[in-house]
């Protein structure tokens, strides 16, 4: 039988490693930024921050990024102003879709080099079926995941998110990658439908506040620089890394 003192002793250690244990599975939790219940019908009923994030738009809705209206409704054009792209920049787009963005981008960065980065091929194959019509030499395909756009660290000037941050169903894992992939002085330009105005006839989910785009950007060591309000319908805010 063992001593009343190495009793004592070893339930000690016991208390000590149930202690531990727990510690370690709370800070597992704590580790995980994600809850889950659901509540818009165009949401994943995945949650980040307060906000719900939602559903992907698939690669059959290309045809909505081509409308013709679009440059009326989102003034595309004043958003390349915003970015001051020079000709060798070197630029990435983030959910480049069909290409609608990168292929403006790739004139303006004519000796530069642009990321279109997508997780979905089809996106990818259309962009790469546009880059061949009109014999575009700039640009870069990128397949990337959920939680990563696979850039090479420390390789952007300027990266563009248009619409496509609220959908991104691991935003914290994305935008750590993203800040990764940009250079220590360059810009992230967050384009998103403004949450603030009920005008914007866009489903609210997928709408943000600047309220809301800064808390979830502070959370990975991202600051707002400046959010232009001279876009029709939608917030471009300008992150930097402090």
């Amino acid at each position: 039988m063992l001593s009343q003192s190495k009793l004592i002793k070893l339930l000690y250690a016991l208390l000590v490693c149930i202690a531990l244990s727990s510690c370690g599975v709370q800070n597992e939790s704590k580790k995980n930024p994600y809850t889950y219940k659901a509540n818009d019908p165009n949401g994943i009923g995945k949650w980040y921050m307060g906000r719900e994030i939602a559903s992907v738009m698939g690669f059959e809705g290309m045809e909505w990024l081509e409308r013709p209206e679009r440059e009326a409704e989102e003034n595309v054009n004043t958003l390349l102003l915003n970015m001051n792209i020079q000709p060798n920049d070197t630029l990435a787009d983030i959910g480049a879709g069909s290409g609608y963005h990168v292929f403006k981008m790739a004139t303006m960065a004519h000796t530069g080099l642009i990321y279109a980065v997508d997780i979905q091929s089809e996106m990818l194959g259309e962009i790469q079926s546009k880059k061949e019509a009109k014999h575009i030499n700039n640009v870069e395909l990128i397949l990337g995941t959920e939680t990563s756009v696979n850039l090479p660290e420390n390789s952007v000037d300027k990266i563009l998110l248009v619409d496509v941050y609220h959908e991104f169903s691991h935003p914290y894992e994305m935008m750590k990658s993203i800040k990764k992939a940009l250079r220590p002085n360059g810009k992230i330009f967050l384009i998103e439908y403004r949450s603030e105005d009920f005008r914007v006839p866009i489903k609210e989910v997928h709408k943000m506040t600047q309220k809301q785009a800064v808390k979830e950007l502070k959370a990975v060591g991202l600051k707002l620089d400046q959010n232009l309000d001279n876009l029709p319908w939608q917030h471009c805010m300008i992150f930097i890394k402090p």
